[in-house]
């Protein structure tokens, strides 16, 4: 294919090469390029202007020229000082930067909000853009670009639900957000579902004060506004009061708490020189095959270890239905629900993707930040589940009838 050559005068010839050798940046203040780039808008705008005349002279109409508005514009190649010309009849309007516009076409928007989405701060985006490009955005010009991604942010936290999912994780993990002038610990929750396909997905992002099983309440009935009629199993921590709420919601699903979360609360006051032998002891009530042998290795764990740590078996024993709840299932599901690993798993995606961020300030620009993190790495939350077709004959051999309401209501 044969190009066009662009014909330049000599001595710009020789200034834009000349500034190539300086390896100085390519655009911002005194390039060469950037006035190249400021004298190219300029003379598309006097074009037209002069287009627009024309028309209206077809069309009988008078009209001429009368001055020109000068403004600042940004752009990748700085900031240009551009002089948009008018017309007497005042009914010009300009294609390439019209009259209200700030900023020239070029792609920096999505330059912002895919930085933003990287996890790096306001102040972080502003350093990158003029080291990049020598260009100098306030802050306040950066929060409103990021802005634009609200009304789909909410159009996703409100989105209809499936109304049955298998698995549904529930956790919370915890930032620092500016709340009444001051910056305090605000819990973030997070709902992390597998569908019937094996799907995992986010149903939703939440941000309160303070985790309570009173707010996750709150939560389950939002979820259930919005389409989610059945859970198979819930997967949670020991909050206090969690299961309460979940059964009051969602009355058929079973409550797994996590296996995780209670070895290391059982851990959590043994002595250093018995915590290895503990452990294994504990592994082999948790491990078991069937609830029974996990029931037998409870009692040998008391003969060895009751005298010493009783506190352990009483805790097993009041929380025993919704510890050994995964028992019930085979081996493949067990894996899925036996531990909140997977939210937990979640949340260290989501703390690497904003580590460099210590506050922000307000739920509404923490919401933000994580949101579009998220939906800028989906490929590192959005696998599907390992060996998900064993799972579905499991669940179509076990609830046929909670299954097929799903199926025939799609």
């Amino acid at each position: 294919m044969l190009h066009k050559k662009i014909k330049l005068s000599p001595e710009l010839d020789e200034e834009l090469k000349t500034h190539l050798r300086s390896k100085k940046p390519l655009f911002g203040e005194d390039s060469p390029f950037s006035e190249l780039l400021q004298n190219m808008v300029n003379t598309m705008l006097e074009g037209e202007l002069e287009h627009h005349l024309n028309e209206d002279a077809k069309k009988g109409k008078r009209n001429k020229r009368n001055g020109h508005t000068h403004k600042r514009v940004l752009s990748e190649g700085g900031l240009l000082d551009v002089s948009t010309p008018r017309d007497r009849s005042g009914n010009f309007e300009p294609e390439i930067i019209s009259k209200r516009q700030r900023q020239l076409s070029s792609g920096l928007d999505k330059q912002i909000l895919a930085l933003y989405a990287q996890g790096n701060s306001v102040e972080d985006v502003r350093r990158l853009l003029t080291k990049m490009y020598n260009v100098d955005i306030s802050a306040g010009k950066i929060s409103q670009i990021t802005d634009q991604v609200l009304p789909e942010l909410e159009r996703w936290r409100t989105r209809q639900l499936e109304s049955f999912y298998p698995i549904v994780y529930m956790d919370a993990v915890h930032f620092k957000v500016r709340h009444e002038g001051k910056y305090e610990t605000q819990a973030f929750y997070t709902v992390y579902s597998v569908n019937w396909y094996g799907h995992r997905d986010l149903l939703g992002l939440y941000v309160n004060q303070s985790e309570g099983a009173h707010r996750w309440g709150i939560i389950l009935k939002d979820l259930s506004k919005r389409g989610l009629k059945d859970i198979l199993v819930v997967c949670v921590d020991d909050l206090k009061g969690f299961s309460e709420v979940i059964n009051e919601e969602y009355p058929k699903s079973i409550v797994q708490k996590c296996i995780v979360h209670q070895v290391r609360n059982s851990l959590k006051y043994v002595d250093e020189k018995d915590r290895k032998k503990v452990a294994a002891s504990l592994r082999k009530i948790y491990t078991s095959a069937t609830e029974e042998q996990a029931k037998n290795a409870l009692i040998l764990f008391e003969n060895q270890w009751g005298d010493k740590y009783g506190y352990i078996i009483e805790q097993w024993t009041e929380k025993w239905t919704e510890l050994m709840a995964f028992l019930d299932f085979e081996s493949e599901i067990r894996r899925m629900i036996y531990t909140t690993n997977p939210v937990e798993a979640l949340h260290r995606i989501i703390r690497k993707l904003i580590k460099g961020k210590a506050a922000w300030v307000s739920q509404t620009a923490l919401v933000k930040q994580i949101y579009m993190s998220l939906m800028h790495n989906k490929k590192s939350w959005k696998k599907r589940a390992y060996n998900w077709k064993s799972i579905q004959r499991e669940l179509l051999r076990i609830y046929p009838e909670r299954v097929k309401t799903y199926l025939e209501n799609q």
